[in-house]
């Protein structure tokens, strides 16, 4: 008990709140890696090549997934090469080209109706005069 008013007789100075350290770290913001097609062939090459328990070494030597290959395979089959793959960004809607051309006609109907009613105007002020 004693030592609990000993406590209390000293003047508070906040040390206790100073000495704690914070002893969280924030992560960094984790980021995709970015894999080059060059890097894809050549995996995609020597996958091909190796014998089932090859494969699973090649796979996790590189840190790689089965799924990786598959998605891989399935550019190569879709475009021809992987240098040409396009695997990101929204696919266009079926509708999106008659949209299109839609828009555009809508425009040239416009600009024809501005200048029907330009010829309008024209002819009601040559008529009053």
């Amino acid at each position: 008990m004693q030592s609990d008013n000993a406590r209390l007789d000293r003047p508070y100075n906040g040390s206790m709140e100073n000495q704690k350290e914070n002893s969280f770290e924030i992560p960094p913001k984790a980021t995709r890696r970015v894999i080059a097609p060059s890097y894809k062939a050549r995996i995609l090459k020597e996958y091909d090549s190796l014998d089932t328990n090859g494969r699973g070494a090649l796979l996790r030597r590189e840190g790689l997934y089965s799924s990786h290959i598959s998605n891989w395979r399935k550019t190569i089959g879709v475009n021809g090469d992987l240098s040409q793959a396009k695997t990101k960004g929204p696919r266009p809607k079926p509708e999106a080209s008659k949209i299109k051309s839609l828009e555009k006609e809508n425009q040239r109907l416009a600009k024809e109706l501005e200048k029907a009613r330009r010829v309008i105007e024209v002819q009601g002020k040559l008529i009053a005069s």
